[in-house]
């Protein structure tokens, strides 16, 4: 089956121990401090795979973890660092937070390839910590814990047009006689279960991709059937193409079907509504004039017409009016927006890691306070305070938790010193 959601959870890699050893050789008796640095901890990453068009691997495993860094060693070794872990995702996939549900990226347009979870620093062996009053430290820094998070993986198919309407309209039969996809089509009496995309060409090299959105069903905006599932990949589509049966074959009324699948894009997103529109009035080969019947193109078209929306009829078996459907839609898309919906990031992972554990803020002296306790050292432990990036970070991750404010309401003024984690900062407002 389509799988086109998954819950998983991730960790980044614990950052190696520092060692504790001394040099130790023949006609060295005084020999000093030589423990090694732990490693640091791979890093969680998502990159996109073109090749994949589902998230069904993701039912089958649910937990993802880099490797752990590795301890120091002796005579001053390093520790290994601990290998990323890449995991492969499809295209248009959105990364949300489980709990919350908020955008932590969403892998699409130029974001290819992300760090999602930072493996933890190494710790710092006992060579670091000899002093003239310390020659022989008996204790080394241990590593930096990795990050842990349960994600929630959501595919969005990426088309420029997406094609909705019942089951057994024609959406696939249509798709497949205008582009270069090859959906299984028969006289299904249910949906088809996941969408097909496919890429429409037309003279002068113009392109672009249709999906064939699976029939939707009454009360899908509100979860029935499959309809969340479906709804979700009308999201990034910058033209909808009602499709319906103008024939009647089924035994619906295309005005009220046009009305029912509005009313579930409404339910789901309104915003939907505001999309370029069209209406394809498909299986006129099927269709058969009754006499004093009105013809149904010209009763759709009276109906949908005056509010700005055209109406084609045709025929996907035949072909009849697909190319003035296509030339149409290709118009409407030159007029909107080229790039699709990209989702902002809303979840900033760093800031949340140190959100629950204690935060001491005190005033020690005129002119000196301190930031101490757990929640900052973490901060710093993933933060590269030399990199201008992690430097802008820490001074955005200070205002934001309102530490700053904190510090100002206990007498913080322009050239006093600020003491964060052992190390001191001039703070200029």
């Amino acid at each position: 089956m389509f799988a086109d959601t998954a819950k998983i959870d991730i960790r980044s890699g614990n950052g190696g121990n520092g060692h504790v050893s001394f040099r130790r050789e023949l006609y060295v008796p005084n020999g000093g401090p030589d423990g090694g640095d732990g490693g640091k901890g791979g890093d969680l990453i998502f990159e996109v795979d073109k090749g994949m068009n589902t998230l069904t691997d993701f039912r089958h495993k649910r937990r993802y973890s880099a490797q752990d860094g590795e301890e120091g060693g002796k005579k001053r070794c390093h520790g290994k660092d601990g290998k990323d872990l890449v995991v492969k995702v499809p295209y248009g996939t959105v990364v949300r937070e489980a709990e919350t549900g908020q955008v932590i990226t969403d892998m699409s347009g130029d974001n290819l390839r992300e760090v999602i979870l930072r493996g933890g620093k190494g710790g710092l062996g006992n060579m670091h910590f000899a002093t003239p009053t310390m020659q022989a430290p008996k204790y080394a820094q241990p590593g930096k814990p990795g990050q842990a998070l349960t994600v929630k993986l959501e595919l969005k198919v990426i088309a420029d047009v997406g094609l909705v309407g019942f089951p057994n309209v024609g959406k696939s039969t249509l798709i497949s006689v205008c582009s270069n996809a090859r959906p299984q089509i028969a006289n299904y009496h249910f949906t088809t279960i996941q969408p097909h995309l496919g890429v429409v060409e037309l003279p002068g090299d113009r392109n672009f991709v249709m999906a064939d959105i699976p029939g939707l069903i009454e009360g899908a905006a509100g979860g029935a059937g499959l309809g969340h599932d479906f709804l979700r990949h009308i999201d990034r589509c910058r033209v909808l193409v009602h499709l319906v049966d103008a024939a009647g074959t089924e035994g619906r009324d295309p005005l009220d079907d046009i009305e029912k699948i509005n009313a579930e894009l409404a339910g789901y997103n309104p915003e939907l509504l505001n999309r370029p529109m069209v209406i394809a009035a498909n299986k006129l080969d099927a269709y058969v004039p009754e006499e004093g019947a009105e013809d149904p193109v010209e009763r759709i078209r009276r109906v949908w017409e005056p509010k700005g929306i055209r109406v084609f009829g045709i025929s996907a078996v035949s072909r009849q009016g697909v190319p003035e459907l296509l030339e149409h839609v290709a118009k409407l898309l030159s007029e909107t927006d080229s790039h699709a919906k990209i989702y902002e990031k809303e979840y900033d992972i760093e800031a949340h890691m140190y959100d629950e554990l204690p935060l001491t803020i005190s005033k020690v002296d005129n002119g000196l306070f301190a930031v101490e306790g757990p929640r900052i050292d973490k901060m710093l432990g993933y933060t590269n305070l030399e990199s201008e990036k992690g430097f802008n970070f820490f001074q955005n991750y200070m205002k934001e938790q309102g530490i700053i404010r904190r510090l100002k309401e206990l007498g913080l003024s322009e050239g006093d010193t600020v003491r964060v984690a052992g190390m001191e900062f001039e703070y200029y407002d």
